[in-house]
């Protein structure tokens, strides 16, 4: 699982977002040159300079199997959008920045050198055509490689920093996809419930339950009556209270979480819980809440590993 692919993503919707930006604001006429400068560039200042850097370390590294033709055909597509928009920077520049340069030398020319204008003259005609066809041909290109990301995120809809980056960001994501976000979640992963189910455990491995509850929330709005979410929503709402000093709530959640068959069977998930228990034990004693240190104390026996 590419675990640079959710910085691909993040640039690509980014990308989309520019160019869309760019296409509205030619067929106004209000764009300028300095419009394309963070799109299209030679640096890291540049997206789309980003995004053909990482498709290429990631996928050129680590495509194999099956995924090799989505990969290879998501980087070829950003690779040849990134070269026609430098195309339209080059030609955008001519015209805006270098052709009243060459108006203004042709106005204190000395008499004689017309034919040399002549050229230029021509040169920037040229630049006007290229420009057009370089809008054109980045459209074009634009949404050839919108259709290889759908298919590049179909491909990894398993990677859960990806679906939360998406969740994160539903609106643009919704923009660059055609669609809502839920409804291509549904498209890619049989029914939106479970994007939400492997966004909420991307957060929990991570240490961010507050996140994992608003995505289980979302989970559990959609399918109520999934035993697996109350479980692991027990257990984000324990460990959230435990962060936030409510040790009352948390021992009463993990207790709720410890108590649902299966739940201690994840032994990452059981570690956490038993060092959060087992130092509440030790916060009560110390405060005088005898009680609630004997439940905390009891709970961590509980989750302590059997030899």
């Amino acid at each position: 699982m590419p675990v640079g692919l959710v910085d691909i993503v993040r640039e690509f919707l980014l990308a989309h977002r520019l160019l869309r930006r760019l296409f509205e604001r030619q067929r106004s006429g209000e764009l300028r040159f300095e419009d394309v400068q963070m799109l299209a560039g030679d640096s890291e200042a540049s997206v789309l300079f980003r995004l053909k850097e990482r498709c290429h370390a990631l996928f050129r590294a680590d495509a194999v199997g099956d995924d090799l033709p989505r990969v290879a055909l998501f980087d070829l597509a950003v690779g040849s959008l990134f070269h026609e928009a430098m195309k339209l920077r080059e030609n955008l520049y001519q015209l805006e920045v270098y052709a009243p340069k060459v108006e203004a030398a042709r106005r204190a020319a000395e008499p004689g050198s017309e034919g040399f204008f002549e050229e230029f003259t021509r040169m920037l005609a040229v630049s006007r055509e290229r420009l057009a066809e370089a809008f054109a041909e980045t459209e074009t290109l634009l949404e050839q490689t919108r259709r290889q990301f759908r298919a590049l995120l179909r491909t990894h809809r398993s990677n859960g920093l990806v679906v939360r980056y998406l969740l994160e960001n539903r609106e643009l994501a919704g923009a660059v996809l055609g669609e809502t976000l839920d409804a291509f979640l549904t498209e890619v992963n049989g029914n939106s419930v479970a994007a939400y189910a492997l966004a909420a455990r991307s957060y929990l491995e991570s240490g961010y339950f507050e996140e994992a509850r608003g995505m289980l929330a979302e989970a559990l709005a959609r399918d109520p009556a999934r035993a697996d979410l109350r479980r692991a929503s027990a257990y984000a709402d324990g460990l959230s209270a435990y962060l936030r000093g409510r040790y009352d709530d948390a021992l009463r959640d993990l207790e709720r979480w410890a108590d649902a068959p299966s739940a201690c069977e994840d032994a990452a998930f059981r570690e956490l819980a038993l060092s959060a228990v087992t130092r509440l034990a030790k916060l009560s004693e110390d405060a005088g809440q005898a009680g609630l240190g004997e439940r905390a104390a009891a709970l961590a026996t509980r989750l302590a590993p059997r030899d």
